[in-house]
């Protein structure tokens, strides 16, 4: 995905290898989203090719996303990061500028906030994380980054989960933190 021609437009053979990868996945992963046809989902994601781009986005940096709802009343599927661990590409990130701002030494690269929001994405919800941890096991060796309700974040705190001992944890950490270990999973609706 790395030579699009603009910003947020995929080349027509970047377009092309996306969605073949995209399809594969949803077709190996027929439990994450029973009863939905590829073809219709395929049909939106080409009349989007901002969203399309975004999913490219969330491909290149490991997340592996795909379908795993769809809201009947907007007729919008919920695309969300798949990976087994959190994405690769976004480790060893803070939660957001202000965190990273906070920090007087060992500043990590980015901030979870940011570059969702440069990509396009919105980080999961702690709703949104439980129930993708219905769908399959994830972050057995990692945790991400969930988003933070402003009450926790206006204290200096964010929040992650991960999954251990089989049961789906969320804990609390500083938002200025950081480790190799824990990323971000995101979602899109298209």
């Amino acid at each position: 995905m790395k030579n699009a021609k603009t910003k947020q437009e995929l080349s027509p053979a970047q377009r092309e290898e996306l969605l073949g990868t995209l399809q594969s996945r949803f077709e190996q992963n027929m439990r994450r989203h029973e009863g939905l046809p590829w073809a219709k989902v395929q049909a939106k994601l080409e009349a989007n090719a901002a969203k399309l781009w975004s999913l490219g986005e969330m491909e290149r940096t490991g997340g592996e996303p795909d379908v795993v709802g769809h809201d009947k009343k907007t007729g919008e599927y919920l695309f969300v990061d798949c990976s087994a661990e959190s994405p690769a590409g976004r480790t060893s990130v803070c939660y957001d500028r202000a965190a990273l701002d906070s920090r007087k030494e060992f500043k990590p690269k980015h901030n979870a906030m940011d570059l969702a929001a440069a990509m396009g994405v919105e980080i999961l919800t702690e709703e949104q994380y439980r129930e993708l941890q219905q769908v399959g096991e994830f972050d057995a060796k990692s945790s991400s980054w969930l988003k933070a309700p402003a009450d926790i974040r206006k204290l200096g705190g964010g929040l992650y989960g991960d999954r251990r001992f089989g049961h789906v944890w969320v804990y609390h950490n500083g938002a200025q933190s950081y480790y190799s270990g824990r990323g971000f999973r995101a979602s899109l609706r298209v």
